[in-house]
């Protein structure tokens, strides 16, 4: 699918973004990255913006262009069309840094009138669209790979769509990819309705039994070694499928086992223990401690109420025995910190996998 994308971007036409969505540790970021490095391979424009935190799109946005940019502009120095979407690209980005640092080894003046009004979607559609003309051009596209989009300012993500679909409305060689937790859809469907069919969206979670086994396995068959009857369905379970853990079960059943040609049963349990002792200090022990405790109370309940799965907002609160306005605080402050969100409204549930049965083991 990505790559027809990119075929289609390279003979100047524009094209459904992708919306990648899932719950943490089930590899969004590396298949957003990889993504965006084949794109550079072809000899797109690209972008890599990671969205968590509270720096300005328009500063992230600009941060991330400047490097592909600075490469397209020296290949393509006598592109009269390129040299006016990097005029463009200098105004907008002085609007983020008026000290000009972002732009610095683009020789052009600053575009006077277009990508700096401060209005983000009309600088951004300008932008995108003097790009995408140039691209156009070159026989090239743009892309732009945003990770962690949920957790963009409502206003930000509004102007992102806006000036996608203006786009993809002129027929343009750009693209938005993107990446976010499950309520991404509904995030962007609420910034703008059109969000529905301006982005193609793709559910990763985790590995079937047969994929995960495959992970395990292939790289020890290459070296050699077998897993004995058990033990790699062991593994199988304990990681629960889900890539992140994968690699630390696999990692730590490998450190374990003494060899020299097998893997068993009792090197998987062994290794498994190790994994989930990591995990819980690290993966999860870093995300609690970053909790205070009204909203390690709040996260308690969670999992009272129903473990790992999403539960009802109305249902948390009457466990604390205060009411929904009471603990919002304490909700929207976990929700910034990105360790819970909202699969649907009234509802909440844990943004990694196994949380609540973290919490159920290791909370006092």
């Amino acid at each position: 699918m990505f790559g027809v994308m990119l075929d289609r971007l390279e003979t100047g036409r524009a094209d459904q973004g992708i919306m990648l969505t899932g719950l943490r540790g089930v590899g969004k970021t590396v298949l957003l990255e990889e993504l965006r490095a084949t794109a550079e391979t072809r000899g797109r424009v690209t972008a890599f913006i990671e969205a968590a935190g509270s720096q300005p799109f328009r500063l992230l946005a600009s941060r991330a262009l400047t490097r592909s940019l600075r490469s397209v502009s020296s290949r393509h120095r006598s592109s009269a069309r390129l040299k006016r979407a990097l005029s463009v690209f200098k105004a907008f980005s002085l609007k983020a840094t008026p000290d000009g640092s972002l732009s610095m080894g683009i020789d052009v003046d600053a575009a006077a009138g277009r990508g700096d009004s401060g209005d983000l979607e009309l600088d951004l559609s300008e932008l995108l669209a003097d790009l995408g003309e140039a691209a156009a051009e070159l026989g090239a596209g743009v892309l732009l790979a945003i990770d962690e989009l949920q957790a963009l300012p409502k206003a930000d993500v509004t102007a992102l769509a806006g000036a996608a679909h203006q786009a993809d409305r002129l027929g343009l060689p750009t693209a938005v990819v993107g990446a976010g937790l499950p309520n991404l859809p509904r995030v962007l469907t609420e910034a703008r309705s059109y969000a529905e069919r301006l982005f193609a969206y793709r559910r990763i979670g985790a590995l079937d039994e047969a994929a995960a086994s495959e992970a395990l396995s292939r790289p020890t068959e290459g070296l050699g070694v077998v897993w004995r009857p058990g033990a790699l369905g062991h593994a199988v379970s304990a990681s629960a499928g889900y890539p992140f853990f994968l690699q630390a079960f696999g990692k730590h059943i490998w450190n374990r086992a003494p060899g020299p040609d097998a893997i068993t049963l009792d090197d998987a349990a062994a290794g498994a223990g190790a994994a989930q002792l990591e995990l819980d200090e690290g993966f999860y022990g870093s995300r609690w401690e970053r909790a205070t405790p009204a909203q390690r109370a709040y996260l308690e309940a969670m999992a009272e109420e129903d473990g790992d799965d999403p539960v009802a907002t109305a249902g948390v609160a009457a466990r604390l025995g205060r009411s929904q306005s009471a603990v919002g605080p304490h909700r929207h402050q976990l929700v910034e910190k990105g360790l819970i969100y909202s699969p649907k409204r009234g509802t909440v549930a844990f943004s990694v996998p196994g949380m609540g049965a973290y919490i159920e083991r290791a909370a006092p």
